[in-house]
């Protein structure tokens, strides 16, 4: 699309199940980048990548700066309430520095250490389930209180505390649609700071196993500053949290909807790892897009030039579906043989913790068809109700039984 052509307007409705936005499907058959406009914040037109490579060329180029906070951008949302200090505004060096004070807790190693524990929690939630009998809301007994134990855990908030991280996550992660759904926002966001204000202030006087105590040990020796430890706090609690409990329960909706998926998984455990990776790359995670980088100087991305001072915007979404790189991307097909998918981002800004991520979804999948191989919907799938305004869509409940 040409610069001088009327740029359309995206406008992010909520769509229905998993359905995979009609504006991005568009996007995909235009030019690699286009130009587009959104339905709030500055008024003006911006950038949008779509296609794989221009996606990843956007993410990895340090031209494209992600320091954006203060500057007036054409935004998907009314209101923002971004995290101060937090590690998605920083561009490297400091970026870098930032992250490799929690790299170790979720490289390789630490997550494998992690692992036997995670199974531990994940049979015991499933235990209560059963115990409590179907039908059963799959969300409720297993995948939201799940990946909150899980992360609760790496970081060290007590069990006690867990369910106000959950509620305030919630109220971050939902688009408020008035001022007081921003100011819910606001005071979510401050208790949420406070809290972990506190736990890092005990960590100072004792010590324990926990990331809390090394961030606390390394805002100490200088390494990072005490509000970008808060603000590494809740990135982590609250999407570690947020961005689990949706991928997961959206890939057991998948598995539940698809009959050969489910066939295949039963009886071949071992491709496990693979769906988990089409179906990070299948599921349309996110509404709309994130957060805009600025060309620091004039930048050609796939033919398109794009002029110092613009605003770019990213797709993962729909990078993951473009047909150059995966055929038929509207079929799950856990054979597929492509690049990388894009789930977790790309360049310095990817997520923090893949690994963690992928490990507690395999996890998941594994052990409900061992244990529960009967597992199916207690209702049809169009009953199935879907979580509205959010960043990371998601069903709000999982009916099942067995």
């Amino acid at each position: 699309m040409k610069k001088d052509a009327t740029a359309p307007l995206y406008e992010v409705p909520d769509l229905a199940a998993l359905d995979f936005d009609p504006f991005l499907r568009e996007a995909l058959q235009a030019e690699p980048v286009i130009r587009i406009r959104l339905p709030h914040g500055a008024p003006g037109e911006c950038w949008l990548a779509t296609q794989y490579d221009a996606v990843r060329f956007v993410t990895s180029d340090p031209r494209f700066s992600r320091d954006i906070v203060g500057q007036p951008l054409p935004s998907m949302n009314r209101y923002l309430i971004p995290l101060d200090r937090a590690v998605s505004f920083v561009d490297p060096p400091n970026h870098t520095r930032i992250r490799s004070v929690v790299s170790s807790a979720f490289n390789r190693f630490g997550t494998a250490a992690l692992r036997p524990r995670a199974q531990a929690v994940l049979d015991q939630l499933i235990d209560s389930m059963i115990a409590a009998g179907p039908p059963a809301d799959l969300v409720q007994h297993v995948t939201s209180p799940f990946p909150m134990h899980v992360i609760g855990a790496v970081l060290g908030v007590p069990e006690a505390d867990r369910p106000r991280l959950r509620t305030w996550a919630n109220t971050v992660l939902t688009r408020p649609k008035d001022e007081a759904g921003v100011e819910r926002a606001r005071q979510a966001r401050e208790e949420v700071r406070s809290s972990f204000r506190g736990l890092v202030r005990e960590r100072r006087l004792q010590p324990q196993d926990d990331l809390l105590s090394e961030l606390a040990a390394a805002a100490d020796s200088g390494r990072i500053e005490e509000e970008e430890v808060l603000a590494l706090a809740m990135l982590m609690g609250i999407n570690g949290w947020h961005a689990v409990r949706n991928h997961t329960s959206n890939m057991v909706y998948c598995l539940l909807t698809d009959d050969h998926l489910k066939s295949r998984l039963r009886s071949d455990p071992q491709a496990v790892p693979a769906a988990v990776e089409e179906l990070l790359r299948w599921i349309p995670h996110k509404h709309g897009v994130g957060q805009a980088r600025i060309a620091t100087e004039d930048v050609e991305v796939g033919g398109v030039l794009i002029r110092r001072g613009e605003a770019v915007y990213v797709s993962y979404v729909a990078a993951n579906w473009d047909e150059r790189c995966y055929p038929e991307p509207h079929r799950i097909d856990i054979d597929r043989q492509g690049p990388p998918q894009l789930a977790f981002g790309h360049g310095p800004h990817h997520c923090l913790a893949p690994l963690l991520a992928r490990m507690e979804a395999e996890l998941l999948l594994t052990t409900l068809l061992t244990r529960l191989p009967d597992l199916r919907l207690a209702t049809d799938p169009e009953n199935v109700p879907w979580q509205k305004d959010v960043l990371i869509r998601g069903p709000e409940a999982l009916p099942v039984t067995w």
